[in-house]
């Protein structure tokens, strides 16, 4: 009997898109025993899946020969596009093992459109004219088009039938005599590229410090993590700015991170008017087409600067140079659904792997940041004087206990006065409440029974506006009902409590001449429509802005000098231990919205708890006395950045199953020094869309591999069919 043959068939291990813990197995031919006929780690392919055929990636290890007597699916294609590059695929690597996601749904973040990198990118001709002209019977319509396309060679033939008006069928034979020539272009759009050496603004001298220390780490091609804080207003954006510059300047590519992709329309007005061409924006709310084209120009090199939400993280960048994280405290960079991931810390981990610098940019940092910047492992440079004239608004406290407001109304005295005084002297003010919707509870007035979500643990919101009550956590909606559903009233339901519609019709009651505007994430859907609410403020087209926490996302508005906060309490009660950290960074936010440019401003917090470490640490602006002591707290407790965290939510639709295997889960989890298991708990949203939770927090000490001990725990247990098991690694909610 003959020795199987090793030099057919090659083994390769190929990644998939798809919610599985490890690369699969399949085979490819080899060449004469050698393996220079097999796809590279990186390559694209495509391969077979349960009766499928999928795109997958190439994984790391070396090519194994596969015996004759051993059978594997074959791969069906390698396409001719660029491997993933080994930092990419170390950070899916990297990602997955932290946040024990599977690897293929980490890969999928990578690959948000394979095909866009797999096909050919689509072409269209245009039309210049021929060198050498042919002998034509002239005519007016001929020679019209012959002076349009003299003038502005590449347009297609529509297009030049338009601008020299006649018929297509002209520019037609024109093309058949030999007078055009068609020429085969790529059909993505052409830009105007961003010009490095394009001189910014003046800078102030601790501006220009910060700004020279982040383009020698630009320049150096090295890992390096700084941390840029800035009191608002102190020209953050202009200082990394500056960083880009560097970038463009060595032909590097460029991503910035922003929180909100509503806010993308306005960074993209700005970066175009500093550097006289254009960036590429990465959202959700791209067309199919675009997407594409941005995703083969990211892949290609030729696009220069990115500016994305946190899923822009994961695109495959031909050449990256620097990264910067703008609001880097914001709560929206971490994902809840899904691959649950921190993108601002994926960020520092893909910087790493890719040796570039990152930015870390906020007013208020996170305490994370605050504390690696403490410790020497991030540069930590400061902006502590507003940029220009302008200076830090004066924040006061209403104590809500002595200027309560009227019943029903939620306006106090102290800021009505000094709103009329704002709009007597033609300025604008601003009212915020962090609270969506008309009222957050409507309630029977005759039995008291409340509108409660029938698929959540949540009260029903009244969106008067829509004429819907709205479940905020599951997107139920349904019409206010005429009868309570409890005791049969008719016309008896009540809103209670203030949601910013509410306070928005107080306010055109208040000041019925004012020019009132409201924005929030319900009226701004999208980039087009936040540009024009801020077109429309900086044009002194509204006098009155209410809005919620989008309000507070760094936009500059130079007549807004007064900000009234109606509830600065709220986000402050309850077991959630970033609270005070959430809150104070906020409001810091909120609060500088107010005196930007030459006139100074002032904020009004209306408070029934004015003596709160929060509330006062912001009205005697005390940014470093209120961290230091949140970082005191934090420390006696342990929680994070002086320990670890790690959240476990069980959930099903029978609450008895779910609540057993809580039971189970706590029994397993291995003994170990420094490390705590608290749970099982209802989580506070016990119900939530159509299923029971339950939670477990694992609190450890710095020093234990969190993600390690999870996933030793999970081997003991196996889940019954019907349970669901969702592990959060540094956990930023916790309901």
């Amino acid at each position: 009997m003959s020795a199987p043959s090793f030099f057919d068939t090659a083994i390769l291990r190929v990644l998939l898109p798809v919610p599985l813990g490890q690369p699969l197995s399949y085979s490819t031919p080899m060449s004469g025993g050698a393996h220079d006929g097999v796809p590279p780690p990186g390559s694209l392919v495509r391969v077979p899946l349960s009766g499928r055929e999928v795109v997958g990636v190439v994984w790391d290890g070396a090519a194994e020969a596969l015996p004759q007597d051993k059978k594997l699916k074959q791969i069906a294609e390698t396409y001719d596009a660029k491997p993933l590059s080994p930092a990419l695929r170390r950070l899916v690597d990297w990602v997955a093992a932290y946040t024990l996601n599977p690897p293929g749904m980490v890969l999928r973040m990578c690959l948000p459109m394979p095909e866009a990198l797999t096909a050919p990118p689509p072409s269209r001709h245009v039309l210049h004219i021929a060198e050498q002209q042919p002998e034509l019977r002239p005519n007016a319509q001929r020679m019209r088009v012959l002076e349009v396309a003299a003038e502005r060679p590449g347009l297609s033939q529509s297009d030049l039938a338009e601008a020299a008006g006649v018929g297509a069928a002209v520019v037609r034979r024109l093309t058949e005599l030999g007078a055009l020539r068609a020429v085969t272009v790529s059909a993505d759009s052409k830009r105007s590229e961003p010009d490095g050496a394009m001189p910014g603004p003046e800078l102030s001298a601790d501006q220009q410090a910060a700004a020279d220390r982040l383009c020698q780490a630009v320049a150096a091609r090295a890992f390096s993590v700084a941390l840029l804080q800035g009191v608002t207003g102190s020209g953050k954006t202009e200082v990394y700015f500056e960083a880009v510059a560097e970038a463009l300047r060595m032909n590097r590519q460029c991503l910035v991170l922003l929180p909100e992709i509503a806010l993308t329309q306005a960074w993209l007005d700005r970066f175009e008017r500093r550097f006289g061409g254009q960036a590429w924006a990465w959202h959700s709310e791209l067309s199919p087409g675009r997407r594409a084209e941005t995703l083969r120009a990211i892949a290609s090199g030729r696009a220069r600067v990115v500016v994305g939400a946190r899923s822009a993280l994961f695109l495959p960048f031909a050449d990256l140079g620097l990264i910067a994280v703008d609001e880097e405290h914001d709560a929206s960079y971490k994902q809840e659904e899904g691959a649950i991931y921190n993108a601002r810390d994926m960020a520092v981990v893909r910087a790493k792997l890719e040796s570039v610098p990152i930015v870390l940019a906020s007013a208020t940092p996170s305490l994370e940041s605050l504390y690696n910047a403490r410790r020497g492992r991030y540069l930590h440079l400061l902006l502590q004087q507003r940029h220009g004239a302008a200076a830090m608004p004066k924040v006061f406290a209403i104590d809500m206990r002595k200027h309560p407001p009227p019943s029903q109304h939620f306006i106090s005295a102290p800021l009505r006065v000094a709103m009329e005084k704002t709009l007597a002297e033609g300025e604008q003010a601003m009212l915020f409440l962090n609270r969506r919707g008309y009222a957050p509870l409507t309630l029977c007035g005759a039995c008291g029974h409340r509108l409660e979500c029938p698929n959540c643990s949540a009260w029903l919101v009244e969106h008067k506006a829509r004429g819907r009550l709205l479940c905020h956590h599951c997107g139920f909606q349904a019409r206010l009902p005429e009868a309570c559903p409890a005791c049969g009233e008719t016309h008896r339901f009540k809103p209670c409590g203030p949601g910013v519609e509410r306070l928005a019709e107080e306010a055109a009651q208040a000041f019925p001449e004012a020019r009132l505007a409201l924005m929030t994430s319900d009226t701004m859907t999208s980039p087009q429509q936040m540009t024009e609410m801020l077109r429309r403020v900086e044009a002194r087209e509204v006098d009155i802005l209410v809005g919620t926490q989008i309000v507070a996302k760094g936009h500059h508005f130079p007549m807004l000098t007064l900000v009234g906060v109606i509830d600065a309490d709220l986000g402050l009660a309850g077991g959630d231990p970033r609270a005070a950290e959430r809150t104070w960074q906020l409001l810091t936010q909120v609060a500088g919205r107010a005196g930007r440019a030459e006139r100074p401003g002032q904020v009004l917090l209306q408070s029934y708890a004015p003596d709160h470490p929060v509330i006062d640490a912001l009205a005697r602006h005390d940014t470093e006395g209120f961290l230091n002591a949140e970082m005191a707290e934090r420390e006696r407790g342990g929680m994070p950045p002086f320990g670890r965290l790690a959240a476990l939510i069980v959930s099903g639709p029978d609450a008895a199953q779910v609540s057993q295997t809580g039971r189970l889960l706590a029994q397993a989890a291995p003994i170990l020094h420094g490390l705590r298991v608290l749970g099982p708990a209802p989580a506070p949203l016990s119900f939530l869309r159509g299923k029971h939770r339950e939670r477990l927090l694992l609190k450890a000490s710095r020093d234990i591999d969190t993600g390690k001990y999870v996933s030793d725990w999970l081997a003991r247990v196996k889940l019954p069919s019907g349970v669901r098991l969702a592990v959060d690694i540094d956990p930023y909610s916790f309901l």
